[in-house]
């Protein structure tokens, strides 16, 4: 009986291994299509599919754009008391979010700036919902995709009830082929890129993600990169898939870096901060 266990679990693994280097998928992958799975077996996923099927305008980001603005320094520290007592104004954004998801006849520039800015907006909102915290994982529980801070369904789109972890697993990185989004959206904490402290526009968008994306590799607490070798953001351990679909990781990285790289190089990956970006 021990053998056959032991086999089992053998070939479970060479088969989980095999099917990681086939698509490129890490185990962080695999275990956020499992619970996702389990997700969807209880109920509990949102179902996007009715979002956007009827033609619209869309929207202004003016009132993000004030709000950040005023509230965000450009290395992206946030003055979340400074939120809250433009509440007023938040909330009104937040409505307009939430009364007009984008539609199919919005451009791919338009759609990413609407979910970004969403992402980020509420997030804003989770945290002075329950000011002051000292980490954002607190509002939650430990298992990402089933009861963490990204999993509470606190804010409506079109109707329907959402969650963070629905905008960027299910929305941002299954419906767009966009590495970028992981230097745009943020996570209230120290080590994700910094908060913009300008909306993001269809009319900018290819800039600011250039923009956000060489800031936060370039930023020595983020990534150290040498000639050496690399420590990099766990964001690039966790979401390495995401960077593979055109290229390699390399390859990547090279695009936003003077030093010069190369695919023997060593990789290292640096703890998480996860205190409050204030």
């Amino acid at each position: 009986m021990i053998k056959k266990i032991g086999f089992v679990i053998l070939l479970f693994s060479i088969s989980i291994f095999s099917y990681m280097k086939i698509t490129n998928k890490n185990i962080n992958d695999i275990g956020l299509s499992l619970f996702s799975f389990v997700k969807k077996i209880k109920g509990e996923e949102v179902d996007t599919a009715s979002l956007g099927k009827a033609n619209s305008t869309p929207i202004s980001h003016t009132q993000w754009n004030t709000l950040t603005t005023k509230n965000v320094t450009a290395k992206g520290k946030v003055n979340y008391k400074g939120f809250i007592d433009d509440k007023i104004l938040l909330d009104e954004y937040l409505n307009l979010l939430s009364e007009n998801p984008p539609s199919k006849n919005w451009s791919e520039e338009e759609q990413l700036a609407y979910w970004i800015n969403a992402y980020n907006a509420f997030t804003v909102k989770l945290i002075i919902d329950h000011y002051p915290v000292k980490t954002i994982k607190q509002l939650g529980g430990a298992v990402t995709m089933v009861n963490s801070a990204w999993d509470i369904k606190f804010f409506k789109v079109g109707g329907i009830d959402f969650d963070l972890n629905t905008i960027e697993h299910q929305i941002l990185r299954k419906n767009y082929n966009e590495p970028r989004i992981h230097f745009a959206i943020n996570c209230a904490s120290f080590s994700c890129p910094r908060l913009r402290n300008e909306a993001f526009e269809a009319a900018q968008l290819e800039a600011q993600l250039e923009d956000q994306t060489k800031g936060f590799l370039n930023n020595n607490e983020k990534n150290i990169i040498t000639s050496e070798g690399m420590k990099l953001s766990k964001i690039f351990d966790w979401f390495k898939s995401d960077f593979l679909k055109k290229e390699s990781l390399i390859s990547f990285l090279q695009k936003y870096t003077d030093v010069e790289l190369s695919e023997s190089m060593e990789i290292e990956y640096l703890d998480y901060g996860w205190d409050l970006n204030e």
